[in-house]
């Protein structure tokens, strides 16, 4: 549907003709890897056609023969989580034995910019370098391509983090495996597969893009977006010389900056391929076994609200079948605040959090609120720690099974009282109010106009009104693209954005 088969790497593992004599293995198993705990561990690789291949690790040993295309896979019996170093051997014709190999949680972290975000460019910078000293982390940097076929392998190496190798980590990822790893006590692997500026239909494959009802659009913009290249490529490189005459501007200023750069148009390449990332990214790493998932994308869909959350758990859906563990967690980040300059309704972010949302009705889902956490000038915040953070305790409490706080208030009904609306919530301990609530509270009455409105906490509720509203009958909270005002519960965490009406 998006494109035909050209790319020489699949064929030769694909014709028996092409296959190399020795053995070899799939990308993630080398030096330093985490191996998933509490599951059968797939291990997996190619050698010559009808070739014996035997793999040994931690006691275990198993034989198997590879197909004609010389493609072979074992499975390893559930492991026990261990800081102790070990070999995975491989032998065929010929032996390979993958050194410093620890058993522990691996997730899988992806996305666009925000989560390929390095701890080397966030709040605290040099001080988070200063003190990873955490050899029990490690992250596999995927280094791959835009593809418009599925690759079956990927470039890349395992990170063990330090302070000489932590800052090109995902922040993000890092933050969430430094809490995940104090807590649990066990090595956390990171597999960072991730490309700024992408949209999520770059993420799924072709077959799960054709089943949804967004198809033929997805296809038509694609094609719109090929046959205008030369378009886009003299556009790109006015906006580029005007991003440098600015940034100039403000270096001789004295003046902070932070406009991001524009994003160059690619062609073939181009990330907003359909299909193009997860044949580059994430079809290569398949089966591998994992803990669950960690996402931050959704800048690249603002706009095209009403496609994604289809899309979203269409893709959901299918990486978890496609790397055999159909119901794990999937733990993903709502959208920072950001006053995008491009939307003059100030609110097609809103709309694409609403979207987001929509996932939790998924089995296994987790949403971490980043609202209060954003930066209305910059598309990149940098307090990533918090972000991790939150995203560890959505984990903690309902992958691992700690007691923890692990959301903020819930909104769960509105009632009508005279001429206000008292709003109540779940999980609402210890409710506040930080911020204007005038920015962040809209009510209307049957007409459906939104105005303003006042707020005040009261218990665990949140009465609203407004002087022109006598008769409300709906309510929306931070219902905009940016809004720093919180509504937060004793535990310090913030309530998603929500509405009560449905127009």
């Amino acid at each position: 549907m998006f494109g035909k088969t050209h790319t020489v790497l699949l064929l030769f593992f694909l014709v028996p003709g092409l296959l190399p004599a020795e053995v070899e293995l799939a990308p993630l198993f080398r030096d330093g890897a985490v191996l998933q705990q509490g599951v059968p561990v797939p291990v997996w690789g190619t050698a010559e056609a009808w070739e014996s291949v035997t793999v040994k690790f931690k006691g275990q040993v198993r034989t198997t023969v590879t197909d004609e295309h010389g493609r072979w896979q074992v499975r390893l019996d559930s492991l026990t989580a261990s800081t102790e170093p070990a070999q995975l051997v491989v032998a065929g014709r010929n032996t390979i034995t993958v050194g410093d190999v620890l058993v522990g949680e691996v997730w899988l972290c992806s996305g666009q910019s925000n989560m390929l975000f390095r701890v080397n460019e966030g709040r605290d910078a040099k001080r988070e370098i200063a003190a990873a000293d955490h050899p029990l982390i490690r992250e596999f940097s995927v280094k791959s391509m835009i593809a418009d076929a599925p690759l079956v392998t990927v470039g890349g190496e395992w990170q063990t983090c330090s302070p000489a190798t932590v800052g090109e980590f995902t922040a993000v990822g890092y933050f969430f495996a430094r809490d995940l790893q104090a807590r649990l006590g066990v090595p956390v692997g990171l597999i960072k597969a991730t490309l700024g500026g992408s949209p999520i239909e770059g993420w799924m494959s072709a077959e799960a893009l054709a089943r949804t009802a967004n198809a033929a659009a997805i296809e038509r913009r694609w094609r719109g977006m090929a046959t205008d290249y030369n378009v886009r490529t003299a556009r790109y490189e006015r906006e580029l010389a005007a991003w440098n005459q600015a940034r100039l501007t403000a270096q001789s200023s004295h003046t902070p900056f932070t406009a991001a750069k524009p994003v160059k148009a690619y062609n073939d390449n181009d990330r907003n391929r359909p299909g193009g990332l997860y044949n580059g990214f994430i079809h290569p790493l398949e089966p591998y076994a994992l803990a669950g998932f960690l996402w931050y994308q959704g800048e690249g869909n603002t706009g095209r609200a009403s496609e994604y959350a289809e899309l979203f758990q269409t893709m959901i859906a299918q990486w978890r079948s496609d790397f055999a563990q159909p119901a794990r967690p999937f733990l993903f980040v709502q959208l920072a605040s950001y006053d995008d300059p491009k939307d003059k309704s100030g609110q097609s972010w809103a709309w694409l959090r609403a979207a987001q949302a929509k996932a939790l009705d998924l089995q296994n889902t987790g949403m971490a609120v980043a609202m209060d956490l954003g930066n209305p000038s910059n598309i990149h915040p940098t307090n990533k720690q918090a972000v991790g953070g939150r995203l560890a305790r959505l984990a903690l409490k309902n992958v691992y099974g700690l007691s923890i706080n692990d959301r903020g208030p819930v909104f769960a009904s509105t009632q009508r009282e005279g001429t206000v609306l008292r709003l109540k919530f779940a999980n609402a301990a210890g409710l506040s109010l930080v911020g204007d609530p005038h920015v962040a509270f809209a009510i209307a009455g049957e007409d459906r106009r939104f105005v303003p409105a006042n707020a005040v906490v009261s218990g665990d509720t949140v009465v609203v009104s407004a002087v022109e509203i006598t008769a409300p009958v709906a309510v929306r909270f931070n219902w905009v693209n940016s809004s720093l005002v919180t509504l937060q519960n004793d535990a310090g965490l913030p309530a998603a954005p929500f509405r009560s009406d449905n127009w």
